[in-house]
C-alpha cells in the first residue's frame, strides 16, 4: 500500500523524466533555485517556499493531510471544488472510504505559483528555433502578466474545506502535463501526421480524445484548412498557462507551420492568425485526462483504486477499461 507522500514523490519523477528541458535542465533549475535561497537575506528566508528545493513544479503539490496515510483508494479529478471534497468526505459512510483527493489544476499555494512554471516554455520554444533571447523577453511579460492575474484569487478557500474535512488533498499539474505533453511528441513523431486532417486523426486513434469528440469538445481545427500541410509544428501542452501571444510571430518566422495545443484564447488565434500558422487544438479536458490517467496509470499497478470525478476522462490503458 502507499501513502500520500510516496505517490506525490512518484509524481514528481515521472514529471522530471518527462520534462522537456530533460535531466540537466531540471539539474540546473534546481540549481538556481537552491542559490536564490542561499543567497536571500535571513528576512527573506523566512518566506521561502522550501518546497521549490526539491519540487521544481511550484504549481504542483501535496496541500492537506499526513504525507505518510495509506492509501487504497484515490478520487482524481481534473478540478476539484467543495463538491467533490463533501462527496469524498462523505463516501466513507457508504462503504468506499476515500484516502486520498487528486486533481489536476492547481489550487492554493499552486494557483498562487502557477506563474512560476512558466519560465519552462522558454526552453521549449527555443527548441522549436526562437532565439533564446526573444524568447526570453516576451516569455518575461507573461509570466508577470499571470503573477498578476492569480494574486488577487481565493486560492486557500478550497485548502480551507479540506482541512476542516480532514481530507488528504493534492494537485498534480505542470507533472501530467508533462506527461501528455512527451506522450503526445511520440505518438505524433511516430504517426508522421502531413495534412493537418491527419494531425485530427493522429489524435483521434487516442481514447481520450474519442470521448471527447463525442461530448462535443475534442481535436478541432482553429486556424487554418484539413487539406493544409502540417510542416514543422510546436507543441503548447506544459508549462502552467498559454503563452504570449507575441511569440507566434516569432514561431511564424522561425519556420514554425502548426501549432497543436491544449486550447488557446482567442487574442493568440488572432496573432497566429496573422502569420498564416495552423492552429489545431486537441482539447483541454481530453487533454488533461491523459496526463493525468498516464499517472494514475501507475497507481493501479500498485494496487490503488481510482475513482473519477470532476471532468476527468478515466481511461485505464492497465485494465483497459474506460471511466464515463
Amino acid at each position: 500500500m502507499m501513502t500520500v507522500q510516496q505517490i506525490f514523490d512518484l509524481a514528481i519523477k515521472m514529471g522530471i523524466k518527462a520534462d522537456p528541458r530533460g535531466g540537466n535542465g531540471i539539474e540546473e533549475y534546481l540549481e538556481n533555485i537552491k542559490k536564490e535561497y542561499e543567497g536571500s537575506r535571513p528576512e527573506e528566508k523566512k518566506y521561502f517556499d522550501k518546497e521549490k528545493l526539491t519540487n521544481p513544479y511550484a504549481d504542483s503539490r501535496i496541500h492537506t493531510g499526513k504525507g505518510d496515510s495509506k492509501v487504497s483508494r484515490v478520487m482524481a479529478g481534473i478540478d476539484i471544488e467543495g463538491t467533490e471534497l463533501l462527496l469524498a468526505s462523505q463516501l466513507e459512510e457508504r462503504g468506499k472510504k476515500i484516502d486520498l483527493v487528486m486533481g489536476h489544476h492547481p489550487i492554493g499555494k499552486g494557483l498562487a505559483d502557477l506563474h512560476a512554471v512558466m519560465d519552462m516554455q522558454v526552453e521549449i520554444f527555443e527548441k522549436a528555433g526562437v532565439p533564446i533571447h526573444v524568447a526570453e523577453k516576451l516569455m518575461e511579460d507573461r509570466i508577470s502578466e499571470v503573477g498578476r492575474g492569480v494574486h488577487p484569487i481565493n486560492h486557500y478557500r478550497i485548502i480551507d474545506l479540506a482541512d476542516l474535512l480532514k481530507v488528504n488533498l493534492m494537485n498534480t499539474h505542470t507533472i501530467t502535463d508533462n506527461l501528455v505533453h512527451n506522450f503526445l511528441k511520440k505518438h505524433i513523431e511516430k504517426k508522421k501526421p502531413r495534412l493537418i486532417s491527419d494531425m485530427i486523426e493522429t489524435l483521434l486513434d487516442i481514447p481520450e480524445y474519442q470521448e471527447a469528440m463525442r461530448r462535443g469538445a475534442g481535436p478541432k481545427i482553429f486556424i487554418g484548412n484539413k487539406k493544409h500541410r502540417v510542416g514543422k509544428y510546436v507543441l503548447e501542452m506544459t508549462g502552467g498557462t498559454s503563452t504570449s501571444d507575441k511569440l507566434y510571430k516569432e514561431l511564424s518566422r522561425y519556420g514554425i507551420s502548426t501549432v497543436v495545443g491544449m486550447h488557446m484564447k482567442d487574442t493568440a488565434r488572432t496573432k497566429a492568425g496573422e502569420h498564416h500558422m495552423n492552429v489545431v487544438v486537441a482539447g483541454h479536458m481530453a487533454s488533461d485526462s491523459l496526463g493525468m490517467n498516464l499517472f494514475l496509470d501507475e497507481l493501479e499497478k500498485k494496487g490503488v483504486e481510482i475513482v473519477p470525478c470532476g471532468g476527468l476522462i478515466r481511461v485505464s490503458r492497465v485494465s483497459n477499461k474506460q471511466g464515463k
